[in-house]
């Protein structure tokens, strides 16, 4: 009986994580190119896949996303009210997860982006001394995207 019942188990645990109920892992490759682009509703596709994914994985990933969202806007309330939001979560996400080298590398991508008025910029360089250092250890979907990111950034030019 107890063989039986474990067997259900299992058979129940392998269809729950195939039908996607359980924690789905972010498509890195569709992720960065979202980011890339700026299109809002490339952003917002993103936004909605990352409501099934938990943890800091998904705070990290959504504030970046918020944040680039942000410069989509047109009503500068909006504007700043979705940049704090996505700052707020990509900080969080950092403080729980402060040796995580993708999120040091969202951060980095966010603050070489956004406008010095909003005082976002304070870490490029230890984010990009950090990325720079753990680059062999990034996933390579990640690695793809430091390597193009790097062409038009200055804190990681000629860097890869």
């Amino acid at each position: 009986m107890k063989k039986i019942l474990s067997i259900v188990l299992i058979i129940i645990s392998l269809a729950l994580a195939q039908s996607g109920f359980a924690q789905s892992a972010i498509n890195k490759n569709s992720f960065f190119n979202s980011m890339a682009s700026g299109n809002s509703k490339q952003i917002d596709a993103q936004l909605a896949a990352l409501k099934s994914v938990s943890g800091s994985d998904r705070e990290a990933f959504e504030g970046a996303l918020l944040m680039r969202k942000a410069g989509t806007l047109t009503i500068p309330a909006k504007k700043l009210s979705m940049f704090k939001l996505g700052h707020k979560k990509l900080e969080f996400a950092i403080s729980k997860n402060p040796e995580n080298i993708e999120y040091k590398f969202l951060r980095l991508m966010v603050q070489e982006n956004a406008p010095r008025s909003l005082g976002y910029y304070k870490t490029i360089s230890q984010d990009s001394k950090f990325v720079k250092d753990s680059f062999k250890n990034l996933p390579v979907a990640t690695q793809n995207s430091v390597v193009s990111y790097s062409k038009k950034s200055k804190s990681l030019a000629g860097a890869f």
